[in-house]
């Protein structure tokens, strides 16, 4: 997407997550939910390429009575959509829940409703699903370190 520049990247890995766009005033850009397929994903990441220059990927693991096949699956997830942002050349770093919500004031403690809370205040001409509020508010924490480090 051409003259749009100084975005920021959020994502929130997994099929019930998403991957979000801020422009740097922190205003809602872009969003797309990852169980979409992955040429849709390459191409959301594509269009926005020439202006995101930092993106941060909320670092996951396996979770206690995941199975093996829900674990896998999600580790496919996160390592495809980690691989598409390196090979786009996006800046690009992991942070932990704790980190991200710590900072936006949202420890869910396994309640996703906080963290939609806290999306819809942010981002009140957005239509907060649980789907996108982790994405955004991980894009809305990249924003403030792109920021704090002067690449915005």
């Amino acid at each position: 997407m051409k003259n749009i520049d100084h975005l920021v990247m959020g994502i929130d890995p997994g099929v019930s997550g998403a991957i979000a766009i801020l422009n740097r005033q922190g205003g809602y850009v872009d969003c797309i939910k990852c169980n979409s397929t992955e040429d849709d994903l390459c191409d959301f990441i594509d269009r926005y390429v020439e202006g995101v220059v930092f993106c941060i990927q909320e670092a996951v693991h396996s979770m206690p009575k995941q199975g093996v096949a829900s674990s896998f699956k999600f580790g496919q997830s996160d390592g495809l959509l980690w691989g598409m942002v390196g090979y786009a050349c996006i800046r690009r770093e992991r942070i932990t829940p704790a980190k991200w919500q710590g900072e936006l004031q949202c420890r869910t403690k396994g309640d996703k409703n906080v963290s939609k809370r806290r999306a819809q205040e942010l981002f009140p001409q957005v239509k907060i699903t649980h789907a996108i509020a982790d994405a955004l508010l991980i894009a809305e924490y990249a924003r403030r370190v792109a920021k704090s480090r002067g690449i915005l």
